[in-house]
C-alpha cells in the first residue's frame, strides 16, 4: 500500500494559522493557467481513500459543498459523527493506531491512501507509514501557526524526488521514502 501526503504550507512552514484556520489559502496568487491544480486531480483520481483528522473534516464541512465526490473518506476521531454530513458523502469514522488502520484499509482492498490533516500526518510519519510527501510552499508568511512537521524529516529516510516552481510563486517539492524495507510493506 502507498500512503501519500499532499499539503500546502506557508513560506515559514505552517499548514494552518495559530487558530487552525486555512482561510489564508483563499487569498493566494492564482496561476497563469486557470486549469492548474498542482497535481491534485491526478492524485485524487489515483487514491482509494482519503484519511483525515476531525479538525480537517470540520473545516471541509464548512466549505459548503462536498469536494470529494464518491471517494471514500475516513475520519480519525474519538468523537461522535456530526449531524451535518452531506448526503452524497461517503464518510466513515474510525479510531486506532496507524498500523491497525493500514491493516484494515489493506483488508478492504485499498492500494493508495491520501492523508490530510496535521495530526494524522504526524502520527503516520512517526510510525514510518508515509511513502510520499508532496508539499507546496506558497508565497505567504503567517508568522505563527501549526507546523506540519514536529520533528525534521530524516534525510537518511527521505529524498527529494522532484521540485517544481510556478509563475505565481508556488514551489512544490515531492519527497519519497528511500528504497528500504518499509514498515508498511510488512503489514500484510
Amino acid at each position: 500500500m502507498k500512503i501519500t501526503v499532499f499539503m500546502a504550507s506557508s513560506l515559514d512552514g505552517f499548514i494552518a494559522d495559530e487558530n487552525g484556520g486555512v482561510g489564508w489559502l483563499n487569498d493566494l496568487p492564482t496561476p497563469e493557467d486557470s486549469e492548474e491544480d498542482y497535481g491534485y486531480s491526478v492524485l485524487i483520481h489515483s487514491v482509494d481513500r482519503l484519511v483525515m483528522g476531525r479538525t480537517t473534516f470540520n473545516q471541509v464541512l464548512g466549505f459548503g459543498s462536498w469536494p470529494y465526490g464518491a471517494l471514500p473518506v475516513t475520519v480519525l476521531s474519538h468523537e461522535a459523527p456530526p449531524e451535518n454530513i452531506p448526503e452524497d458523502a461517503i464518510v466513515s469514522f474510525a479510531e486506532g493506531s496507524p498500523e491497525t488502520l493500514v491493516k484494515q484499509f489493506k483488508s478492504e482492498g485499498d492500494k493508495h491512501i491520501y492523508l490530510d490533516g496535521g495530526n494524522v500526518v504526524q502520527q503516520f510519519l512517526k510510525d514510518g507509514l508515509v511513502d510520499e510527501i508532496i508539499l507546496t510552499q506558497v508565497p505567504v508568511l503567517l508568522g505563527k501557526g501549526i507546523s506540519l512537521f514536529k520533528e525534521p524529516l530524516n534525510e537518511a529516510v527521505w529524498q527529494v524526488e522532484r521540485v517544481s516552481s510556478y509563475s505565481n510563486g508556488f514551489v512544490q517539492t515531492q519527497f519519497k521514502k528511500r528504497n528500504q524495507i518499509k514498515k508498511s510493506d510488512s503489514l500484510s
